[in-house]
């Protein structure tokens, strides 16, 4: 209580008589008592002196000059000292200031509680002494800690970053979708046209035989009404008119005869399982499937082929090598020897993993002995891979093509009247490019580009 009690008295000696708070930079009058220097400097500027520049203080109303103001360092330490104390935490149960440590129990106390049953023979040191080994340990799980912050900061980007990446890929995958779905709504609007013009073309031909019959069994019914009406009147005449020519009459009437009629089958030969059929792209492209084989009058000289024309290797130039005008003399290309003039056509070709290819078709009267352009304008829609740029589309200008799975199989589709050239990735059943749509007016043929080690074969069609 004692100690309380003193504690209290110091703060009142140290407390300043103006603001009532522990002075701050405290300084001294002439009659001793001490001020916060700002609180006796506002007290200056708000009162007045007499004609000797005498102010009076504010607690005993003795005289004194501001050059009297002195700075009272010795009650400026007892100052810190006592917001000293004023941060050391005291015990709740005895007031005695936490000086000790102890380990046990892990927590300040006081030296009375160090006395208690409840901490004897437990471990205890001084505040100073312990402060220090704890303190490195609160370092080393600082640094921890900083180093687990700077650990989730990493990943925190590195999820913002696969975020961003998730989106462009789902962007990317929601175009392709919306591409293929309309190249697939194309394609099936062009398959419907192609079935209802085949169903109108075997219903024409039905209905042309039907009506000829028709016509036919018209006339017939004529001659038969007319063969009656003549048997009738000869009936109603007389004697002599029924008798006159009647061998004759009835030799013709017997000779009235019904040929037997033609069978014909109204079973419907144009039938399209949609579910069945178009649900399985490979199986829709494979009906338009031709068998396509390399023509060597039009090979470049670098260009070898094997004996069935199904095979193409790029080597070395060879001797004697023919100069034909057909022959491809600036690139290393070779032609199908299948020409297309109307409706549609698709074959495949085993592309490999070779590195470098142009694949599709061209009009038939390209230019073969000096450089050009390929493309549609030049009379070429094809397909490219090459090593840098990956896979091509050569519109004007280029298109590039994005593949999550590079093909093994490509294959390439043409529907000449509706100038479509497509095509698709037979490993996975996928599309991967149409050309805007053309109109063709000359022969089109398969076309291929070969690169240095980059094989392409011709597999016959999967009948």
């Amino acid at each position: 209580m004692a100690s309380a009690t003193s504690s209290k008295k110091i703060r009142e000696e140290t407390n300043c008589s103006i603001c009532l708070n522990l002075m701050t930079n405290p300084v001294s009058i002439n009659c001793g008592h001490s001020y916060c220097h700002s609180c006796i400097m506002e007290f200056l500027t708000k009162s007045s002196c007499n004609q000797l520049m005498l102010f009076y203080c504010p607690q005993c109303q003795a005289p004194f000059c501001t050059d009297s103001l002195r700075p009272n360092k010795q009650l400026g330490n007892l100052i810190e000292a006592i917001k000293e104390m004023d941060h050391e935490k005291s015990c709740e149960e005895h007031g005695e200031p936490l000086q000790l440590f102890c380990e046990d129990e892990g927590q300040l106390i006081c030296w009375r509680c160090e006395r208690t049953p409840q901490h004897k023979g437990h471990t205890t040191g001084l505040v100073e002494d312990v402060c220090q080994g704890y303190k490195e340990k609160l370092q080393k799980s600082v640094t921890n800690l900083r180093k687990l912050e700077e650990e989730c900061i990493d990943l925190k980007v590195s999820t913002a970053l696969q975020i961003t990446e998730w989106k462009e890929k789902i962007q990317i995958q929601r175009q392709k979708i919306h591409s293929d779905f309309k190249n697939l709504h194309s394609f099936l609007h062009e398959e419907e046209k192609c079935y209802l013009w085949k169903l109108d073309k075997e219903e024409e031909r039905t209905l042309k035989r039907l009506r000829v019959h028709q016509a036919d069994l018209e006339q017939k019914s004529q001659e038969i009404k007319s063969n009656i009406l003549e048997l009738e009147e000869k009936c109603q005449g007389s004697a002599q008119n029924l008798l006159e020519d009647v061998k004759d009459t009835l030799s013709r009437s017997w000779a009235v005869k019904l040929e037997t009629p033609e069978v014909f089958s109204l079973e419907l030969h144009t039938t399209c399982n949609v579910s069945e059929l178009y649900f399985d792209v490979k199986k829709v492209l494979r009906s338009y499937q031709v068998n396509v084989t390399l023509d060597p009058d039009t090979a470049h000289h670098e260009l070898i082929l094997s004996e069935d024309r199904r095979q193409v290797i790029r080597g070395s130039s060879q001797k004697n090598h023919d100069t034909s005008s057909r022959k491809f003399s600036i690139f290393p290309c070779v032609l199908g020897c299948e020409g297309f003039t109307s409706g549609r056509y698709y074959y495949e070709v085993d592309v490999g993993e070779g590195t470098g290819w142009d694949l599709g078709v061209c009009m038939e009267n390209v230019q073969r002995s000096t450089g050009r352009q390929v493309e549609p304008q030049s009379g070429f829609w094809t397909l490219r891979l090459c090593k840098k740029k990956g896979y091509i589309a050569l519109t004007s200008p280029p298109t590039s093509v994005h593949l999550s799975e590079q093909p093994l199989v490509v294959g390439v589709f043409l529907d000449y009247e509706a100038g479509i050239v497509s095509f698709y990735n037979m490993t996975t059943g996928t599309h991967i490019f149409t050309f805007p749509k053309a109109s063709f007016s000359d022969t089109l043929r398969p076309y291929f580009q070969v690169y240095q080690y980059s094989p392409l074969f011709l597999p016959p069609p999967d009948k």
